[in-house]
């Protein structure tokens, strides 16, 4: 596996290669390493590859630079994952362009059963899409997700952070090499993701931000995410170009929207108007959407709710509707919670004030 992996790693490192071309070129010949042994009238046989590519497929140059990467990795404590490993992202995998190896720090792979949601958007966040961001995030929080973005200013650093702050596993998807953190105002945060979640990228060692490389890092966030959640964008730029990879890779995708006239809700309306996204107000509008709410909504009001403030009767009341799919007639909720109904009646208007529960019609109640 390791020489393969080798192989993988001489073949990626190649200048203006591809991924389409590095994994057609181990079709043919079955294997990375098979790539590298192959003579060069045979490898020019194969539709796509020319003189150049055949030159520094065979060169020992690139084989030498890959062991030097290896052994950058191995100082920085970075691990190169290539997608014939158990470790690769199951969800990256199956998209059509994923890339054949990634470059990963951190606490890596996230755990495939978590749900993975991407919160993006653009660099210039108003208030109103910091506010957003944090609400989504802070409902979302008792499902546990994995939160990815971009690392960028606006709303993907807000998305890290408030990740952090809700004890979240978050991973930000890179446009350059994994030892150049950009922007470098960002550091930080990157190094406190490090617990949790940690950094990815396809990019080699020393590579720079460069413009071309940020709508491939697009393609991995949105390939390795259940949802992609678009906060605020405008008309054009990385959130919309995100979106619009993960609806060809059929993944989710939610908009929140905004005014009319507001510039960074361009996008996002646009989104929405073309049926691009859902649109998405509040956590459970994305329960709803991707049916985690049926599932974990009785899990997620007992995280949510602080039983410690409620007397022994009110927290009776609160875990039997939990418990019994959240509605249950006033009859039955008096016998499952052990309360009689001349105090159960104080008991429900009470919670029914502090909005933990509502009536329903034929004297039934329900958890909010």
């Amino acid at each position: 596996m390791e020489a393969e992996k080798h192989a993988l790693l001489t073949l990626h490192l190649i200048p203006k290669i591809g991924n389409v071309i590095i994994k057609n070129l181990v079709s043919y010949a079955g294997s990375a390493q098979a790539v590298l042994q192959w003579p060069k009238s045979k490898l020019l046989k194969i539709p796509g590859i020319g003189n150049h590519t055949v030159n520094n497929i065979l060169s020992r140059e690139i084989s030498e630079k890959a062991n030097q990467e290896f052994e950058k990795a191995r100082k920085a404590n970075v691990k190169i994952v290539s997608y014939l490993e158990k470790d690769y992202p199951y969800r990256l995998k199956q998209i059509p362009d994923a890339p054949p190896l990634i470059y990963t720090k951190g606490k890596f792979p996230p755990e495939e059963k978590k749900p993975t949601i991407a919160v993006i958007g653009t660099r210039n966040a108003t208030e109103y899409g910091k506010k957003l961001t944090e609400d989504i995030i802070a409902g979302l929080s008792p499902l546990d997700p994995v939160i990815l973005s971009g690392l960028a200013y606006g709303i993907d650093i807000h998305a890290h952070r408030n990740a952090l702050k809700n004890n979240l596993t978050t991973f930000a998807v890179m446009g350059s090499g994994i030892d150049v953190v950009y922007p470098a105002a960002h550091r930080t945060t990157s190094e406190e993701m490090m617990g949790k979640g940690g950094l990815i990228t396809e990019q080699a060692f020393g590579s720079k931000p460069d413009a071309f490389n940020f709508p491939a890092r697009n393609r991995i966030i949105a390939g390795m995410a259940d949802l992609v959640v678009v906060v605020e964008a405008a008309k054009k730029g990385g959130a919309l170009i995100t979106a619009e990879l993960a609806n060809s890779y059929d993944r989710e995708v939610a908009a929140f929207p905004g005014r009319v006239n507001d510039t960074y809700s361009e996008g996002c309306n646009k989104l929405i108007k073309k049926n691009k996204a859902h649109l998405v107000e509040t956590a459970e509008d994305v329960l709803y959407l991707m049916n985690w709410e049926l599932e974990n909504q009785a899990a997620i009001k007992q995280k949510v709710i602080d039983l410690s403030s409620f007397n022994e009767e009110e927290q009776n009341v609160i875990n039997t509707l939990l418990q019994n799919n959240r509605v249950l007639p006033l009859d039955i909720l008096s016998i499952k919670s052990q309360v009689n109904l001349n105090r159960l009646a104080s008991v429900l208007l009470t919670l029914e004030f502090q909005g933990i529960i509502k009536s329903l019609p034929g004297k039934r109640y329900q958890m909010v």
